[in-house]
């Protein structure tokens, strides 16, 4: 019997330069999605896989969208002001 032996080698599917920008969200939503259940239930070598196949997505993403937008709530600077709101701003009980 033919049997062919692929540990040690990886299939991460079509390398995220030759995606268009369509292909290339549409896999960065399934590996999104994805990410939690693997992180829970997958083997050491499935979540390998799929942090370096994250990256590699995330990257092209980056490099092709270098001026994105960036909301002010997901920086450093909004992040202190949130907490900084959310403890001056008073509460009165039982309203």
């Amino acid at each position: 019997m033919d049997t062919h032996d692929e540990r040690g080698t990886t299939m991460t599917g079509v390398e995220p330069d030759r995606l268009d920008d369509q292909q290339l969200m549409k896999e960065l939503e399934t590996i999104h999605r994805t990410r939690h259940d693997t992180l829970l239930y997958g083997s050491n070598d499935a979540l390998r896989v799929h942090n370096e196949r994250m990256a590699q997505l995330e990257g092209e993403y980056l490099r092709r969208n270098p001026r994105r937008p960036v909301a002010a709530g997901r920086t450093r600077e909004g992040a202190r002001e949130r907490g900084a709101a959310d403890t001056t701003t008073p509460t009165t009980p039982g309203t």
